[in-house]
């Protein structure tokens, strides 16, 4: 395999990469609850992974094997799976940082004088 066929893979990394830091530094719960986390992973992705089967079976889209994995699930690449979880958990890590930030809690909270001795 090539460096484009990871290239969808890469994006997602990306993404998680990006909001992850975002629980140690505001010191978010959100993956504490995996209820809750896996709830709505479900009800924002089920819909659209609905969606994107049909789409594909019908032929309205497809996904282009030079640039995705050779691995697929009834039809759609792994990767694309992989979106219907990845994008729903870095949106709520983005909003529950926005919201904690909102409340007045700050990234990575600076040492005392104390402390710092």
């Amino acid at each position: 395999m090539s460096l484009p066929h990871w290239s969808y893979v890469a994006m997602l990394a990306f993404c998680l990469a990006g909001t992850l830091p975002l629980v140690p530094a505001f010191r978010l719960q959100v993956l504490r609850q995996p209820g809750r986390l896996l709830l709505t992973i479900g009800l924002a992705g089920t819909p659209f992974l609905v969606w994107d089967l049909w789409a594909t079976h019908v032929g309205h889209w497809w996904f282009d094997e030079g640039q995705t994995l050779p691995w697929r699930l009834a039809g759609l690449p792994l990767e694309e799976i992989a979106f219907f979880v990845v994008i729903p958990v870095v949106s709520v890590l983005t909003l529950d940082g926005v919201r904690a930030a909102r409340r007045g809690v700050r990234p990575w909270p600076s040492r005392t004088h104390e402390e710092a001795r």
